[in-house]
């Protein structure tokens, strides 16, 4: 089920803040933040491999600030939808926090 899509936090003035594309709620209660990549091609690795530890990093801190306002926080997972073309993949835990 779908939480929230495009969730923003700034850090500051100088430093960038982080961005979730979708957070979901899976079945057992697990919330999902979910980055989507799109690319043309598979080239240069495709989608998933354009998620270097700087986008995982900015990914991971979004979601602690949205876990962080709940009174009870949930088990978390990251996922990857990875479009390259009209291939699609969804690339559950895709990396850790």
């Amino acid at each position: 089920m779908l939480v929230q899509r495009n969730y923003r936090i700034a850090r500051g003035p100088r430093a960038r803040g982080g961005e979730v594309d979708l957070i979901l709620r899976d079945r057992d209660g697990t919330l999902v933040f979910v980055e989507v990549r799109a690319r043309r091609h598979a080239d240069s690795g495709g989608a998933a491999a354009s998620i270097g530890g700087t986008k995982q990093r900015s990914i991971v801190f979004a979601a602690q600030h949205f876990v962080a306002r709940l009174a009870a926080p949930p088990p978390c997972r990251f996922d990857v939808i990875a479009i390259d073309g009209d291939q699609i993949e969804w690339l559950q835990a895709a990396f850790d926090a």
